[in-house]
């Protein structure tokens, strides 16, 4: 099966997948698995559409934090890179922007697309709420917000912020 790498091995390993250049231009998402591999997902551009507008959307109803787009987190199955994150003064006064962070910020956001398998989500939402995130969403390709922290799956954020995000667009 091979083995877990530890965490100082696999903050070295992604430092040298962000270096890489025959890396920087794929079309696809990066993540590292627990082993250290390289896991990719492509990611359309309603994927990219929801990112962006989550990411206004955090910023305009938490003034008083930093939105990332991508952050990358250490986690106890890989660095895993939420589509957006929102991380508090304290964090970022705490971590800067260190690479990758050695614990989740306060909300991390999945954006749900077709190349994800269910099992794969919640994978995700166990490691970056077992990493220290408050919060984890997932949202839809049709704009639909859940919530989840370590008590399972809420019907509200419990920062008290409902995001608006834009309907689909329709298909031509």
């Amino acid at each position: 099966m091979g083995n877990i790498a530890a965490p100082e091995v696999l903050a070295r390993r992604w430092a040298e997948v962000i270096a890489d250049p025959a890396l920087r231009d794929l079309p696809y998402k990066i993540e590292l698995n627990a082993r250290g591999k390289i896991e990719m997902s492509p990611a359309g551009n309603a994927h990219g559409r929801f990112q962006l507008r989550v990411g206004a959307e955090l910023l305009r109803l938490l003034p008083d934090g930093e939105v990332i787009a991508e952050a990358s987190v250490l986690t106890a199955i890989g660095v895993r890179v939420p589509d957006v994150a929102w991380a508090s003064r304290r964090f970022i006064e705490t971590f800067g922007l260190a690479t990758p962070f050695p614990r989740a910020p306060e909300i991390c956001v999945e954006v749900d697309s077709p190349s994800n398998t269910e099992e794969e989500t919640s994978e995700k939402i166990h490691a970056c709420l077992e990493a220290g995130a408050q919060e984890v969403w997932v949202v839809s390709q049709e704009g639909r917000v859940r919530y989840f922290a370590t008590g399972g799956e809420r019907t509200a954020s419990a920062f008290g912020i409902e995001p608006s995000l834009p309907p689909p667009i329709a298909k031509p």
